[in-house]
């Protein structure tokens, strides 16, 4: 059989208990040092605990997040809300480790108590904050956003959340009741209603907005108090940002779209069909009734053969039944140029391709004044995107302009120094 001989570690373990034994009897008459030690000892392992929590969640969260094919998770990872919950930990390591402590002044004791409180109120409200940011931007990232943007929303959430935060803080702090510091605060509503005033107004313009869909990113609005003119690119509880065609950005205080008016060009895009409304001045001087051979020329315009043809019908059935003589013509009914060319006008416009066909159609004659008489084309094209429907609209305005002298008609416009020049050359 083999014999150990084990002396040498009793001797060993007697050594180890002496110098135990020895600690204890030292730190027994130490108390200040045995607390001070016992304190340090506590802080590091909160910290040792911090650091676990910590890399616990990067293995294993963290593989968990990569393996999942969900986007919340990444999106709470990509903000810390994970790491500011694990935070709690050391808090909470702290709050029940120090009444283990010996020695302690028990008002030492109710002071860290009372840190650890508030401290457990900050790591919450972080962590929340990390969710309520997290959320928003999840909600950003869905196709619901493009109609009820949320951000002014959040933003109001973020500001409520630490403003109890901080009311549960300072209870904490103090040791006084919650209720009681609230109802403290309604006393100080007065004095924040005047301090916060331009915010709480614009959290009231954002749930106006998102509530009646009044605005979304992306649209286009029209505010000439403001200095604005572009698409929307940020909707938040504050401020608005838009920018401009001419690629500036004019930043909106929120509450004023509570109380000034702005146009948003939204709906016209939704509705495929964008207007056109502008005139052109004819002199009245070349105003006229058609001659026989305007009439017959007239008839071979493919955008006036049937208007002629029933026109003609209509004129000759009226002055048969209403006329004794034919050579009557101060009491006759007789086409005029102005009228044949308002007629290929709205023809003209009908057979478009680029007009839209389910949308009001009409040229009309608005009251005559020192420029002439304004004839006025208000129509709608099919194509809503800005430089297409300006390529349309000159398209449409070349020709018509192009083809008023053929209908013996004249385009007013104020003299210039040529025409000038030209009508005393001529004398």
């Amino acid at each position: 059989m083999v014999h150990f001989d084990l002396r040498p570690l009793q001797a060993a373990d007697n050594a180890v208990t002496g110098w135990f034994n020895a600690a204890i009897a030292w730190l027994q008459a130490h108390q200040v040092a045995a607390s001070l030690l016992a304190t340090a000892l506590l802080l590091l392992i909160a910290y040792l605990v911090d650091r676990l929590t910590a890399w616990i969640l990067d293995r294993s969260v963290g593989r968990l997040v990569k393996r999942t094919s969900y986007k919340w998770d990444d999106v709470l990872t990509q903000h810390e809300f994970f790491r500011r919950l694990a935070h709690v930990m050391p808090v909470l390591a702290i709050y029940y480790g120090v009444d283990l402590i010996p020695g302690l002044p028990a008002q030492f004791t109710q002071v860290v108590n009372a840190v650890m409180l508030a401290g457990m109120v900050l790591v919450a409200v972080r962590a929340i904050d990390a969710l309520l940011t997290a959320g928003g931007e999840l909600y950003a990232q869905s196709a619901l956003s493009r109609g009820r943007p949320v951000k002014g929303y959040v933003q109001s959430s973020r500001i409520i959340l630490y403003l109890v935060g901080g009311i549960l803080v300072i209870a904490a702090l103090t040791g006084q009741s919650p209720v009681l510091m609230l109802s403290g605060f309604a006393a100080f509503s007065a004095v924040l209603l005047l301090v916060f005033r331009d915010t709480i107004l614009s959290f009231v313009a954002s749930w106006h907005i998102a509530t009646y869909d009044l605005m979304r990113e992306g649209d286009w609005i029209e505010m000439p108090q403001a200095g604005a003119d572009g698409d929307v690119i940020d909707i938040g509880l504050n401020a608005i940002k838009v920018q401009n065609w001419d690629k500036t950005v004019t930043s909106i205080p929120t509450h004023k779209f509570l109380s000034d008016a702005f146009k948003n060009w939204r709906t016209m895009s939704e509705s495929g069909g964008r207007r056109l409304k502008r005139a052109i001045y004819i002199d009245m001087n070349s105003i006229r009734f058609l001659a026989d051979a305007d009439i017959e020329r007239f008839e071979h315009f493919v955008l006036l053969k049937d208007y002629m043809e029933e026109k003609q019908r209509e004129l000759e059935e009226y002055n048969a039944s209403h006329l004794d003589d034919d050579s009557d013509i101060a009491n006759a009914r007789r086409l005029t140029n102005i009228g044949t060319f308002r007629a290929y006008v709205t023809n003209y416009l009908r057979e478009h391709p680029k007009i839209h066909d389910r949308m009001t159609l009409m040229v009309r004659q608005r009251d005559p004044g020192p420029e002439g008489l304004p004839l006025e084309i208000y129509a709608f094209s099919n194509d809503t995107n800005w430089v297409a429907y300006e390529g349309i609209q000159s398209d449409i305005f070349d020709h018509i302009i192009s083809i008023v002298p053929e209908f013996g008609l004249r385009v007013f416009q104020s003299p210039a120094g040529s025409d000038f020049e030209a009508a005393i050359k001529s004398r």
